[in-house]
């Protein structure tokens, strides 16, 4: 399988893919856009949100068979689009640690990445024991415990940035 990463609107990433689909039923590759469960504490409500983890981009996922050209007016001529990455003049699928990063959301975490359940050792050092944040623990930059946040740096192509996701602590018996 190859898989394509598209750039569209940000946060109108929704609105493509049902975009698309109503204006190309005849086209039937699977579209992927990974999202995270965060809870929102405001003005002492807690809100459950929805929120991208790759915030503007979408992928697809063809066949070695299928040839990205096939489909890419399509794609292309939907309202929202941007680009395809690396550029809409090298069409290239994704590889490597992007390959492996998107694949992790999408594969591992299914359509929504909720709450990874964690502990932490004698050093505060934070043990994932499963979750969105399992195999995620050197790209964590910051853990926030009040809130049940662990900041982490995401890199696909030649960009970088950083996004939440929610844990809960699970308490451990004590060490005798």
């Amino acid at each position: 399988m190859n898989y394509y990463a598209l750039q569209v609107k940000t946060r109108g990433e929704e609105k493509y893919i049902k975009l698309f689909k109503a204006l190309h039923p005849e086209i039937t590759v699977p579209v992927y856009f990974p999202q995270r469960a965060l809870d929102i504490r405001r003005r002492g409500k807690i809100i459950h949100t929805k929120a991208a983890v790759f915030p503007g981009y979408i992928f697809i996922e063809l066949d070695r068979d299928d040839s990205i050209l096939n489909h890419h007016w399509a794609f292309r001529r939907t309202e929202g689009f941007y680009r395809f990455l690396r550029s809409n003049q090298d069409i290239v699928p994704l590889a490597d640690r992007d390959l492996e990063m998107v694949l992790h959301f999408i594969k591992q975490t299914g359509s929504i990445a909720g709450k990874s359940r964690v502990t932490f050792d004698e050093n505060s050092k934070i043990v994932v024991i499963e979750g969105p944040l399992s195999g995620l623990e050197g790209k964590i930059i910051k853990v926030d415990k009040r809130k049940g946040r662990a900041k982490i740096k995401l890199d696909l192509y030649d960009d970088s940035f950083t996004i939440d996701l929610a844990f809960e602590v699970l308490e451990t018996a004590p060490q005798k």
